[in-house]
C-alpha cells in the first residue's frame, strides 16, 4: 500500500487577481500561464509520481465541486471534500486529514495550495521526496522554505537555526508579512527564508498538534470518524464547519509546535497571488511587456494586459500599468498601486454582484 497523501488547498477566490478571478470562478481553474493546463491541473500533475492519483484529495468550497470534477475527472467524489462555508487553512487541513487518517492511520501527507507556480518540476520532487522521508520516520512537522531573491513585504518569512548542515533546518519563528525595512534586515542576514506554505507530515504527528494546539478543531473532526467515506459525511460537514473558527494552520499550529522544521528550497516558485507576481514570472517582449490576448500596443512598455481573444485592444503610451479585461469588467491600474486591487473589488460589489 502506497501511504504518500496530497491534499491540495483549492477553495480561494484570489481576490487580488480581479477581474480575471470571481467569486464563480476564482483563478485556480483558470489557465493563467497559457500553458493548456489550468493552475489546479498543474498542481495535481505536479504530483504525478509522488503518489498515485487515488491519494490525492482537493479540499475545495460547495461551490467549486462541478469544476474540480471537470477539470480533475480521474477523482472520485470522496476525493474532491466541499467546504460549506470558507474557514481558512487550519479546519480544511484537519477536514482532510482526519478523513485520510480514517481510511490510513500510517499516511504521510503533502499539503499544497492549487495556486502556485513551480518552474523545476524534478527539484520539487526532490525536495518533497526528502520531506517527505524525513517526517515518515520522525514526529516533526515540516514547511517548505524558499530562498528569498528580493525583500518582498508579500510573503511570510520563516528564521531557522543555521549551524546544522542538513538540508532540514530547526525554524525558530515566523513573520507574517514585514514591512519593508525588516524584510530587507531578514534578507541581509541569510538566516530567513519565504513560508511557501507548503507542508509535509504524517497524519499522527499533525493530529497531535491540532489536539495541543487547537483542541476545539481537534475534537470537532475527530467525531467525523466513522462518518467519513459514508452517506452521513456531508450531514457531518456542514454541521462541524458551523461549529468551527477560522484560523490559517500557520498562527494556530506551526507558530506554536516545538518540533516544526524547514526544507531549504529552490524549486523556480511563485505563490502568484497578484498581477504583479503573474508578469514576474512570464515571458516578456522586448519592451517588457506581458500580453496574453489579440493586443496591439504603441510606445508601451513594462505592461501586463491580458484581454478575450476575440477583442481586438489597442495600447498606446503606458508604462507600467495592468490592463485586464474579464467576462463585462475591464481594468486598468499602475502596476504599483496593484494592492488597490482589494478596494476595487469591494466597491464594485457594491454596484453589483455580476461584478464580483
Amino acid at each position: 500500500m502506497n501511504h504518500t497523501y496530497v491534499i491540495i488547498m483549492a477553495g480561494g477566490v484570489g481576490t487580488r487577481f480581479w477581474p480575471f478571478s470571481r467569486t464563480s470562478y476564482p483563478k485556480q481553474f483558470h489557465d493563467v500561464l497559457g500553458t493548456g493546463r489550468t493552475l489546479l491541473q498543474q498542481t495535481a500533475d505536479r504530483f504525478d509520481g509522488v503518489c498515485p492519483s487515488e491519494n490525492i484529495f482537493i479540499v475545495t468550497s460547495a461551490l467549486y465541486k462541478d469544476l474540480c470534477q471537470q477539470q480533475l475527472p480521474q477523482l472520485t467524489d470522496d476525493q474532491i471534500l466541499c467546504e460549506p462555508i470558507a474557514r481558512n487553512t487550519a479546519p480544511c487541513i484537519a477536514y482532510a486529514c482526519y478523513k485520510i487518517a480514517q481510511q490510513d492511520p500510517e499516511a504521510n501527507i503533502v499539503v499544497a495550495p492549487a495556486d502556485h507556480i513551480i518552474i523545476k518540476e524534478e527539484e520539487f520532487k526532490r525536495t518533497i521526496q526528502s520531506a517527505l522521508d524525513a517526517t515518515k520516520e520522525q514526529d516533526i512537522l515540516v514547511t517548505l522554505g524558499i530562498q528569498p531573491s528580493r525583500p518582498d513585504t508579500g510573503y511570510g518569512y520563516i528564521q531557522y537555526i543555521p549551524e546544522s548542515e542538513k538540508t532540514i533546518k530547526k525554524v525558530k519563528t515566523f513573520t507574517e508579512k514585514p514591512h519593508l525595512e525588516l524584510a530587507q534586515q531578514f534578507v541581509e542576514s541569510g538566516e530567513f527564508v519565504w513560508n511557501a506554505g507548503i507542508f509535509v507530515w504524517n497524519v499522527q504527528s499533525i493530529i497531535k498538534a491540532f489536539e495541543a494546539y487547537l483542541p476545539e478543531i481537534a475534537e470537532i473532526f475527530a467525531e467525523g470518524t466513522g462518518k467519513y467515506y459514508t452517506s452521513h459525511e456531508k450531514a457531518f460537514i456542514d454541521r462541524a464547519y458551523s461549529l468551527t473558527s477560522s484560523v490559517s494552520i500557520d498562527n494556530g499550529v506551526m507558530e506554536k509546535a516545538k518540533n516544526v522544521y524547514v526544507v531549504l528550497s529552490d524549486f523556480g516558485w511563485s505563490d502568484l497571488g497578484t498581477w504583479k507576481s503573474l508578469y514576474e514570472v512570464s515571458d516578456k517582449n522586448d519592451d517588457l511587456n506581458v500580453i496574453d490576448g489579440h493586443i496591439m500596443l504603441y510606445d508601451t512598455k513594462n505592461c501586463i494586459i491580458k484581454t478575450p481573444k476575440d477583442r481586438l485592444v489597442v495600447v498606446n503610451g503606458l508604462d507600467g500599468y495592468i490592463v485586464a479585461e474579464y467576462d463585462n469588467v475591464l481594468m486598468i491600474c499602475r502596476k504599483e498601486e496593484e494592492q488597490k486591487v482589494k478596494n476595487f473589488v469591494a466597491d464594485a460589489k457594491e454596484r453589483g454582484a455580476e461584478f464580483v
